[in-house]
């Protein structure tokens, strides 16, 4: 029989662990500069930009799929391209993590940035900074805030399949957990609402939704839930899309914080944001004021990029593959 843990060794597990993340977190950032290629690849931002523009513009979807596969990336093993390995005989690849299975994309998208930067400077730009920069420029391509991307991420030459089941925040998950589990990345309450804004753009798979839009629950709007239903019968389909803001679907605005305070959040936990506990008062300042909501966003973005991997230490020649 296990013996409970005193709730005081529970709390000094918890301090030590998270005092031993703030120094892993900080002397990693300090590797970190905008500058980084400024003298090696002056190019890159700008052959970046162009490449992901170009396929946003070929698929509005895209620009929610690269911010989706940023966030993907950093709460893993940190920001270090290790979601874009594919399985191998020695590789679990995140791919194929319940969160990403079916539902990620993007990933050639990043392969043929990182391939027009190859031809100018082999070698140099990690798939790390270029998955990076891809979500900023994602951003700032569909009417979001941009951000100055701190560069100088390394390439990790392992991925893991368990962490990205069991790290990554699910479309089932409580307030609690939510804020929890942003916190153990080094990210306030605050930062997890406004990232979650991101779900301004893109779409959700029936799946995902069906339970809320069945529940006949009091937390959602009767004719949002009749609306949803029509794409997403009770069984089957599961993988019928709809968009996660029914209003501006292809926009970055505010409009994910205000279908919240109407009760027609897509998914449980984008609802759970605003169902009278710690975090209503946030949504609705940004319901309220998009500059606030833009700028929390942009800083918010800033730091879970610096969530790094210290033991990722090369530069992939593809993205898919370690060299």
């Amino acid at each position: 029989m296990e013996l409970p843990v005193p709730s005081n060794t529970l709390a000094s597990k918890a301090a030590a662990f998270l005092f031993m993340f703030l120094l892993v977190n900080i002397a990693c950032q300090a590797q970190l500069t905008s500058t980084f290629y400024a003298n090696s690849c002056p190019n890159a931002l700008s052959t970046i930009r162009t490449s992901i523009r170009n396929s946003i513009a070929a698929d509005r979807r895209m620009a929610a799929s690269l911010i989706r596969l940023h966030f993907h990336d950093c709460f893993v093993q940190g920001c270090d391209a290790s979601i874009l390995l594919d399985e191998t005989p020695t590789i679990d690849s995140e791919k194929n993590a319940l969160p990403n299975k079916d539902s990620a994309r993007g990933y050639g998208v990043i392969g043929k940035a990182k391939s027009e930067v190859e031809k100018i400077c082999p070698g140099v730009v990690s798939c790390a900074d270029i998955l990076a920069v891809a979500a900023r420029d994602a951003s700032a391509y569909v009417g979001g805030p941009s951000w100055t991307v701190m560069l100088g991420r390394k390439d990790s030459t392992t991925a893991s399949r368990t962490l990205a089941n069991t790290e990554l925040p699910s479309f089932k998950d409580g307030l609690d957990r939510l804020i929890s589990s942003f916190q153990i990345k080094g990210l306030s309450a605050r930062d997890m609402v406004a990232l979650s804004g991101a779900h301004t753009l893109g779409q959700a798979q029936c799946f995902t939704f069906r339970d809320r839009i069945y529940s006949n629950g009091p937390d959602i709007d009767a004719g949002f839930a009749s609306t949803r239903r029509r794409g997403c019968p009770a069984i089957g389909d599961d993988a019928n899309l709809a968009a996660l803001d029914l209003v501006t679907p292809n926009s970055f605005d505010n409009n994910y914080f205000k279908n919240l305070i109407q009760k027609k959040g897509l998914l449980e936990s984008d609802q759970i944001l605003f169902s009278g506990g710690s975090t209503d008062s946030i949504v609705l300042e940004y319901s309220r004021s998009p500059a606030t909501f833009n700028s929390d966003f942009a800083s918010a973005m800033i730091k879970m990029g610096n969530i790094l991997n210290a033991n990722a230490g090369q530069i992939r020649k593809i993205c898919s593959a370690v060299n």
